[in-house]
């Protein structure tokens, strides 16, 4: 999904250390005479990470690349009308991954199945990164994006109050259990609760709420898909999913967790996540990994010292699954062959191992397993194990070209059940499906 930086513009620099050197040996001279290659991408520090890497392949290679960035609110909007005009201004984009069905079935995105596969790419990152970033339709096998930029939710909290003695011992009086890093959500739930004390100023726990684009849906969706719910069936059927007995629990419980969240969060993203974290509201917060780095500042957070991160808990039946931030590199349909395969001798350069450790140290979140499992990325950051564990159990929103469609009654009814207070969550999900239902039937995607 569609993630902004914003003021972290300058963090992330300082936060990791500097790759020695790119052993990858050249993959290609200029390619047919094409002597630099365009990439597209949104205003935030990785797409600079990524010029600091296309530079490095400039020295080798002697093919300029640049990397234009857009401001995250336009960059659709931008890529769209660059679509509609099947333009060439750009060689590749970095795009979400519920950009993959209109990429595709629009023919925007070159095929790029035999590529991967055959170069052996499709099997250097991680299956759930691979599936989401780059497969469409799903379970087919064709590929039309590299895994570029990974990213999903995941948590950090206070250790100082979880490891307090005389708080573990009130907790386990109450609950029964050992206060620890939650395994379950009932779990997660629990210790929500018990630090939620408004007269002292501490709440137990942040999640996003906001209504605008998807930030309640990527919120609730960490829940949905650990109580074993998708947004439909195998065959786009939603009735009885979306709005089946599993996912009303899911809901209940986020929208219960919400209670235990500090006043001022009811329309609360990325930003106020850190926020609430930093100023001492927050036991544990809900965020993506991208914005992590900000809470590693001890110039910015003054719980630096004291702060743990850990990955999503499992549902009732063990099932456990993050939202899927992040996105993967395409090739641009319109762009002449010797640019294509200009572009394809860049990925595959870029998809080397040595090249990824030189991206994730630069402070990209690779999808490479290798590096992903590396001592070196693992304590790179406080952070980074967390997120290795997390990109091999990510799950996503549609990536049809509907998408946008689908999510619009997704953030009304889960804002208006959740924030708003508005019916039950059984109505909330059942009109939620009513539409999800209409808008794929008008698709073709279901049958009346």
């Amino acid at each position: 999904m569609t993630r902004k930086l914003g003021t972290l513009a300058i963090l992330l620099a300082v936060l990791f250390v500097g790759f020695s050197g790119n052993s990858a040996q050249p993959v290609a001279d200029a390619q047919d005479g094409v002597t630099e290659l365009t990439i597209w991408w949104a205003e935030w520090d990785p797409a600079n990470y990524l010029q600091q890497v296309g530079n490095n392949y400039e020295e080798e290679t002697g093919i300029s690349v640049t990397v234009v960035q857009e401001p995250w609110g336009s960059y659709f909007d931008r890529v769209a009308a660059e679509w509609a005009a099947r333009g060439d201004s750009y060689d590749m984009v970095v795009g979400d991954s519920q950009w993959l069905g209109q990429g595709v079935e629009e023919g925007h995105y070159l095929d790029l199945t035999e590529f991967m596969t055959s170069e052996g790419l499709a099997e250097t990152v991680t299956p759930a990164t691979l599936q989401y970033y780059g497969e469409y339709p799903a379970g087919t096998g064709q590929y039309y994006a590299y895994p570029t930029e990974g990213d999903a939710n995941g948590w950090a909290y206070r250790k100082d109050l979880f490891e307090n003695p005389d708080e573990m011992a009130a907790f386990e009086e109450a609950y029964g259990y050992a206060l620890a890093v939650p395994e379950t959500w009932e779990q997660l739930r629990d210790i929500a609760e018990f630090f939620t004390r408004p007269d002292d100023g501490l709440y137990g726990v942040g999640v996003y709420t906001q209504i605008d684009y998807d930030a309640i849906t990527m919120g609730f969706e960490n829940v949905l898909f650990s109580y074993g719910v998708d947004w439909a069936d195998e065959n786009n059927n939603v009735f009885d999913v979306v709005n089946s007995e599993a996912a009303v629990a899911a809901l209940e419980l986020y929208k219960e967790l919400y209670s235990f969240a500090p006043p001022g969060t009811d329309n609360a993203f990325f930003a106020e996540m850190n926020d609430i974290f930093i100023n001492g509201q927050a036991a544990m917060i809900m965020n993506y990994f991208a914005f992590f780095p900000a809470l590693d500042n001890p110039e910015i957070n003054p719980y630096r010292d004291v702060t743990g991160y850990f990955a999503m808990p499992a549902g009732p039946d063990g099932d456990r699954f993050a939202a899927l931030g992040g996105q993967g590199i395409s090739v641009n349909a319109y762009i002449s062959e010797e640019r294509q395969q200009a572009a394809l001798d860049f990925i595959r350069w870029f998809g080397q191992e040595e090249v990824q450790a030189e991206w994730a140290a630069l402070g990209g979140y690779t999808c490479n397993i290798n590096v992903l499992g590396s001592e070196e990325f693992l304590n790179q950051t406080p952070y980074n194990a967390a997120f290795a564990e997390t990109m091999t159990f990510v799950k996503d929103f549609w990536n049809i070209p509907q998408f946008g469609q689908l999510l619009e009654p997704t953030q009304r009814y889960l804002h208006s059940y959740v924030v708003g207070g508005e019916g039950t969550a059984q109505e909330a999900l059942d009109g939620m499906a009513f539409e999800h239902d209409e808008i794929l039937i008008e698709a073709g995607l279901v049958e009346e």
